[in-house]
């Protein structure tokens, strides 16, 4: 396992990081297609997790409505896993109950939020804690005022972004700068070679800042696992996209995208989704890549991608059958910057 800096910080994480999305299921809705593991699975897939070199960690409060913290804070005390050796990551922004006020990025709901976190993960502080979106009823400038007071308290050490768009992450970095308060050290967001958006602004954002990059879902929501194809469009429960069909993604494209890692795959004799992970872990600027699993064979198998790296050959493959079409205005920053290369 390889550990690569996380921005700035001095803190290295391992090139996988677990999440832990599946665990519990509990509350009906999306988290029962996502998973439904339980403590005894749960315990064991941390187990080996940790012990290939994973030291990086993911979960949301919002998952199953704080099962899965529970579940990975008490897998953690019966596997004898040592917290000390772990980077743990939460988030806050999603409904935790159905008080009005339970919910969002205000002061009330992030503060209260970290302590029910605490208590459910077992933990004295949180490593990282993700802002998990968009919160327009809370101005930026308060969002970031209390992720600064939250650090001042010690029960968070380092506090990241998931899902905002490029211009409002910078307007949060650039008020936090300018009043000395704690920054953003850290990008989530999706990236798989099936949805290359991340490349247009969110990537080259997290290069010019100086900021981790974790993709989330890079298999697109296990559509690039090898089970889908133009022939077999459904798995029979076998994959969450048979249920849940997210995130989106354009799956003509895909299916082609498939095919290569078929082919490449065959060139190492692994799966197709472990062509996928090597590609997200190769490109540049990615930090750590967010791997889920719902069988401990899943997660060998991830564990896995971590052992070959695509040459230039196969990586050229993969990026033209998935490049996105030029957008506005990147092709003509490109375009206008023709003269500026090579010059003496």
């Amino acid at each position: 396992m390889k550990y690569n800096l996380l921005g700035d910080t001095g803190v290295l994480v391992s090139e996988l990081c677990f999440g832990a999305m599946t665990f519990g299921g509990g509350g009906g809705g999306i988290w029962e297609k996502i998973g439904r593991q339980q403590q005894e699975e749960v315990n064991e897939l941390l187990k080996t997790a940790v012990d290939a070199g994973i030291n990086f960690l993911d979960t949301a409060n919002v998952y199953s409505y704080g099962q899965s913290e529970e579940l990975l804070g008490q897998g953690l005390k019966q596997a004898g896993i040592s917290r000390n050796s772990l980077f743990i990551a939460t988030k806050v922004r999603g409904r935790m109950g159905a008080g009005i006020n339970q919910v969002g990025l205000s002061r009330f709901h992030v503060f209260q939020s970290v302590e029910e976190s605490l208590q459910r993960l077992q933990v004295d502080h949180i490593d990282l804690l993700y802002v998990h979106g968009v919160d327009a009823a809370t101005p930026v400038e308060q969002i970031v005022h209390t992720l600064h007071d939250v650090v001042l308290t010690g029960k968070v050490r380092y506090v990241g972004v998931c899902n905002w768009p490029a211009w409002m992450v910078m307007k949060a970095i650039g008020i936090a700068r300018q009043q000395g308060w704690h920054v953003f050290v850290a990008m989530q967001y999706f990236y798989t070679a099936a949805n290359r958006d991340a490349e247009r602004d969110l990537l080259p954002l997290a290069q010019d800042q100086h900021l981790g990059f974790m993709p989330w879902s890079p298999l697109a929501g296990g559509f690039l696992s090898g089970k889908f194809t133009r022939e077999q469009t459904h798995t029979g429960g076998q994959s969450r996209r048979d249920n849940f069909d997210f995130p989106h993604i354009n799956k003509d494209r895909a299916y082609n995208i498939i095919d290569v890692l078929i082919q490449i795959g065959k060139n190492y004799e692994v799966t197709a989704a472990e062509v996928a992970l090597a590609w997200v872990r190769q490109q540049q600027n990615v930090t750590s890549t967010i791997i889920g699993a719902k069988t401990l064979d899943q997660l060998k198998s991830n564990i896995h991608s971590t052992t070959f790296r695509l040459n230039e050959e196969e990586l050229e493959l993969l990026d033209q059958v998935s490049k996105p079409e030029p957008s506005y205005p990147n092709w003509m920053v490109e375009r206008q910057m023709g003269d500026r290369y090579g010059t003496k």
